[in-house]
């Protein structure tokens, strides 16, 4: 079983990256051949500046790594490093139905947001269908709100395999029901587009500012507060046990203790989840050549694979 994901170096990794994307992806690496590749093509959509894609890319490996990615099982590689992704993604672009793109909801949430309409965020999905089927994947694991984003890459397998003949294999996406999209500092799903984020390896004083600055309502400290829907329950639930999250529900019930206080307990025990990632970030970062080795493995494997690929695909339709 071949194991596909992604993730895009826009800025530091937030804890809603993390629980989302980074930890199922880490697990997964005991099942089968795993995949996961730096987005930077897709970071283009949203990115400007070289020097910055460059260096977030890097971090991106780096706090990969820290978190429990292990190269002797999975492949960690560049998108970029791959150029041939980007090939397929003109091919599927010629079957593609105008009509598929525009139901995309990615698309019209972030122009509702108000990023401006261009070409590579209309098509994203159509590249992001070639990230999957370059590698024959099997499994995609996502959350809810990306599972529009494989069914649209089914779709679009299926038209090659209509119009060409049996091209691709059509993946299936790993739907984890333990994952929930974790919540930001306004309620919102965590996005570092949107501001609400908490980095997983932020500065301790800066990270603290930010969980004491999560949205809540007016109830007085002495009033019962619900803790259905609350922000800091949410949240607090990522690194409690049963029996901790139990206990601050309760006292949530019962009154008597600010919303101040549940902060600073939900802090702590974020803090001291990742103590042993920030542990193994620094060393790391001793090791000068540790990162570019990793991802110099990962891309000769994904091309490897990838060149494979479009050998059938060019063949197929007529380009060889």
């Amino acid at each position: 079983m071949r194991i596909l994901s992604g993730i895009q170096p826009s800025g530091a990794l937030h804890i809603g990256n993390y629980f989302g994307m980074m930890r199922p992806a880490i697990a997964l690496q005991a099942e089968g051949e795993a995949l996961y590749f730096i987005a930077d093509y897709h970071a283009l959509t949203t990115v400007r500046d070289p020097e910055t894609l460059r260096a977030n890319s890097r971090r991106v490996a780096l706090d990969f790594l820290a978190c429990g990615l292990d190269p002797e099982r999975a492949t960690l590689f560049r998108h970029s490093d791959v150029p041939q992704v980007t090939e397929l993604a003109w091919i599927l672009s010629t079957v593609a139905p105008m009509g598929l793109l525009e139901r995309a909801h990615s698309y019209k949430d972030k122009l509702a947001r108000g990023m401006a309409p261009t070409v590579g965020l209309f098509n994203y999905p159509v590249l992001m269908a070639a990230d999957i089927l370059i590698y024959d994947s099997d499994v995609v694991p996502v959350g809810k709100d990306q599972k529009q984003h494989i069914e649209m890459t089914r779709d679009l397998a299926v038209k090659i395999n209509e119009t060409f003949g049996q091209v691709f294999k059509l993946p299936e996406p790993r739907i984890n029901p333990q994952t929930q999209v974790v919540p930001g500092l306004d309620g919102q799903k965590m996005s570092k587009s949107y501001g609400n984020n908490i980095d997983i390896f932020g500065d301790e004083k800066e990270a603290r500012k930010r969980v004491m600055s999560i949205v809540t309502d007016s109830t007085p400290i002495e009033a019962p507060k619900d803790p259905e829907g609350s922000t800091i329950v949410q949240l607090y639930s990522l690194f409690a046990t049963k029996d901790e999250l139990a206990n601050m529900r309760e006292q949530f019930k019962k009154g008597g203790t600010g919303y101040g206080d549940f902060k600073k307990e939900l802090f702590e025990k974020l803090w001291e989840y990742f103590a042993p990632m920030r542990q193994r970030r620094q060393e790391i970062l001793r090791d000068k050549s540790y990162i570019d080795n990793v991802l110099s493995k990962g891309a000769k494997r994904a091309n490897e694979i990838a060149d494979q690929v479009m050998e059938r695909v060019r063949k197929a339709v007529g380009l060889r």
